[in-house]
């Protein structure tokens, strides 16, 4: 393992992104491969994650896929340690899985709370159990959690990924300022509306409540969701300049600081956001 070396920013560099089958991470494994980053892909879809790996070596990048589940802590640090045997470091670590379950708070049933707890909260604080300490140890590395939008403004009709994005945005802040010391470096990342499967639910997510799934699209697709590997780009750019918290579009700045302003302003614009939504819902009705 490399020792009190440097972080390579983006070539010659290693990373390992959860989530990597599909939306924002398999868009961060393709955009650091075409720029000479080593990538691992670690996800539950395995073979979809193997299906984007291939895809990036045929591209002539370097990329491997791993079975992960990232609520399995053992197995997180089994990938960790097994990346960092064969390839000697371990610049980037982007804890990046999650998943959405849309609904009203009313509507959550306990496992709706656990499992967003599971995946969105404990899956990051698994990735940096396994890689703070050996990052440290190698006197370099950045850990990037995927937090939200979410994350920094009181959201409405996803109340479980809302209040893990806030815990995860709190994380990263806490350590990044415990590791300003140490060369390793923490940014937490708050995307906006992104075009993703996560709009839908994904492969784990999804409505509390049967909607018809067209409408819904036709829903998400109203809030002008951005091209994710426009959003990557832009984040890529924000994590090489060691960038804090990085919200992006630029829109989504403007929530975020009117919010800071104001905490009761914000809570004012969230409860507009819930009315309206669940007007354009009631429209829709759904099947029990």
């Amino acid at each position: 393992m490399a020792k009190n070396g440097k972080i390579r920013i983006f070539n010659g560099a290693v990373a390992i992104i959860t989530g990597g089958a599909s939306g924002i991470g398999r868009a961060f494994g393709e955009a650091l491969a075409a720029k000479g980053c080593e990538v691992v892909l670690g996800d539950l879809q395995v073979d979809q994650a193997e299906e984007v790996a291939a895809g990036i070596r045929a591209s002539g990048g370097k990329a491997t896929a791993a079975e992960l589940n990232v609520v399995d802590h053992k197995a997180m640090v089994n990938l960790v340690e097994e990346t960092v045997e064969r390839c000697g470091r371990l610049d980037y670590m982007f804890n990046n899985a999650g998943i959405a379950i849309f609904g009203e708070a009313s509507d959550y049933e306990i496992s709706d709370w656990n499992k967003s707890i599971d995946v969105n909260l404990r899956g990051v604080a698994h990735g940096v159990y396994a890689t703070y300490g050996l990052m440290r140890k190698q006197g370099f590395g950045h850990i990037i959690n995927t937090a939200s939008i979410a994350g920094l403004c009181p959201w409405p009709m996803e109340i479980g990924y809302t209040t893990t994005k806030y815990a995860v945005v709190g994380l990263s802040q806490a350590l990044r300022a415990e590791a300003a010391d140490t060369g390793v470096r923490v940014s937490v990342l708050c995307p906006g509306t992104v075009k993703t499967p996560i709009l839908e639910g994904g492969k784990y997510g999804g409505w509390i409540r049967n909607y018809p799934q067209d409408k819904v699209n036709e829903m998400m697709d109203n809030t002008k969701p951005i091209p994710v590997d426009k959003f990557v780009q832009l984040a890529l750019k924000e994590i090489a300049n060691n960038k804090a918290i990085i919200v992006t579009p630029v829109g989504y700045k403007i929530a975020w600081w009117l919010n800071r302003l104001s905490p009761r302003l914000g809570v004012g614009m969230s409860t507009k956001l819930f009315q309206i939504m669940r007007k354009s819902l009631e429209k829709m009705g759904y099947a029990e």
